[in-house]
């Protein structure tokens, strides 16, 4: 089986969220998106503040628009900002957020989707996202 399924996207989910409980972790929003970037399974803990799922998705989004984790469109927005900004015009109503915790699924290099996660600092969410993408057997592609 090659899809991100409804299972499969609700462990990543529940996987990253237990690792950011383990970890300590500020609550965290995670986005789950399908390889078309329809949502997928979504979870935003207590004490979030408001706008968190909108960028877990607008990480997940971007790195979904240009193919690459969101951790290389934060180093690409560094070398060409023109660039990233215009990609972001691009991106739709979803967004795009140049900044790590935006996560490839991949299986056998095929994308399958993608996890955004916001709430901590960008490397944390990255953390959690990989952690729960390889738990529920998928490869992770943070764009390092």
């Amino acid at each position: 089986m090659s899809d991100l399924t409804l299972d499969s996207a609700q462990s990543i989910v529940a996987t990253a969220l237990t690792t950011a409980r383990e970890l300590n972790l500020k609550p965290l929003a995670v986005v789950v998106l399908d390889a078309r970037g329809a949502l997928k399974a979504a979870a935003v803990e207590d004490g979030t503040s408001l706008r968190r799922a909108e960028i877990a998705a607008a990480k997940a989004n971007g790195a979904l628009a240009l193919g690459i984790g969101s951790r290389a469109i934060g180093a690409r927005a560094e070398a060409q900002a023109y660039f990233v900004a215009a990609v972001t015009h691009l991106a739709g109503p979803a967004g795009l957020v140049p900044v790590p915790g935006g996560v490839l699924i991949r299986r056998e290099g095929r994308v399958l989707g993608a996890v955004g996660i916001s709430g901590d600092t960008s490397d944390n969410d990255e953390t959690a996202a990989v952690a729960g993408i390889e738990a529920a057997g998928f490869q992770a592609e943070t764009g390092a």
